[in-house]
């Protein structure tokens, strides 16, 4: 045991300590700042590699712990905040100023609750503290707007000296894109691939993002013109693959999922959506309508992770209609819970790709 309290004896202490994920010292990887000593009371500066960290709390009680072997430690406080690590940069691809982080979340097929899933995690990350932009890249089903709360609203278009520059919409601590702020509500978009492509490469690279930890892309369904102008044009640190577990859903979610990865984009997981139903009325039963363990099936047959389980539960969907997403506006109820979870997994996966 050492036998002074100072800064240096509670470095030495904090050695041993390792991020749980990253497997190194919280020390060596300069998490541990700002410590000072005063009257017997330790403060320090905890920095971790995403402020939706899933094991925040445990990283600091082994702190906590490992500070209470010093003699004379009366009180430990800890200020924890965080820097996201950016994600490597590719030599053949263009990454975005400001933005640290690019996340696609895709389907293999349609009505699966895929924008449900990226708005619920965009918010979900916004409310831990990270700083969070959305692109509904659905050009033919623009429905992030409705989602976010922001139907109806306009945004706002200025020359720049590269081209019209467009400024994003903001709500629940999101700042989004869509093809719905730039054409009438009953509007189709009846386009070709590459005018698809153009209006994507113009919400990455002519949109004022500012500085983004994270950058979710609302991809539309299937393996098409979208998939391969993200995979091509821009650094992803990784994709989501949204499904449900009835067959037809993951016949598809597979063929989307290997798409990516010969594209070179890291698959960071599954999310199995609407696995199991709740019915209001008699909240601890569960039905599983769309059948069962079919993403965790997929997931180990496929040595992808299984990010989570979201349950159909009706205030997801109503969520969804009015604007408030669950995450916000039931917080508590199984699927709020069940995305935060994803949101904090994606987080962390990003952050050790970004770091190992």
């Amino acid at each position: 045991m050492l036998d002074t309290l100072n800064a240096s004896s509670v470095l030495e202490v904090l050695k041993p300590v390792q991020d749980p994920e990253l497997h190194k010292s919280l020390v060596e990887l300069n998490m541990i700042r700002n410590v000072k000593i005063e009257d017997g009371n330790v403060s320090f500066t905890l920095v971790l590699t995403t402020p939706a960290c899933p094991l925040r709390q445990f990283i600091v009680e082994d702190c906590e712990r490992a500070i209470k072997t010093l003699p004379g430690v009366n009180k430990i406080d800890v200020e924890v905040t965080a820097e996201t690590p950016s994600q490597k940069s590719l030599p053949d691809r263009t990454g975005i100023a400001g933005v640290k982080n690019i996340i696609a979340v895709s389907s293999g097929k349609g009505g699966v609750g895929k924008s449900s899933v990226a708005v619920n995690v965009a918010v979900a990350l916004a409310q831990a503290g990270a700083k969070v932009g959305l692109i509904d890249a659905d050009i033919y089903g623009p429905n992030a707007p409705t989602m976010l709360g922001l139907e109806g609203v306009g945004v706002t278009v200025r020359p720049g000296a590269q081209g019209d520059i467009i400024e994003p919409a903001f709500n629940h601590g999101v700042k989004l894109v869509s093809m719905g702020f730039l054409i009438d509500k009953d509007q189709p978009v009846i386009w070709r691939g590459p005018m698809l492509n153009g209006v994507i490469r113009q919400f990455l690279y002519q949109v004022e993002w500012g500085d983004l930890d994270y950058l979710i892309v609302d991809m539309p369904p299937g393996t098409g013109d979208a998939q391969l102008t993200m995979a091509q044009a821009v650094p992803m640190a990784g994709v989501v693959i949204v499904t449900t577990p009835q067959t037809v859903a993951l016949l598809d979610s597979r063929r989307g999922l290997k798409m990516f990865q010969q594209l070179g984009v890291p698959v960071l997981g599954i999310v199995e959506n609407m696995s199991y139903f709740i019915p209001p009325d008699l909240p601890d039963r569960r039905y599983d309508i769309f059948g069962s363990a079919g993403g965790e099936k997929t997931a180990q047959e496929l040595n992808v992770p299984l990010l989570g389980c979201v349950p159909l539960e009706i205030p997801l969907r109503e969520g969804g209609d009015s604007g408030v997403p669950i995450v916000a506006g039931d917080p508590d109820s199984a699927s709020a819970q069940a995305l935060r979870a994803i949101a904090q997994q994606i987080a962390a996966k990003v952050s050790i790709a970004a770091l190992t």
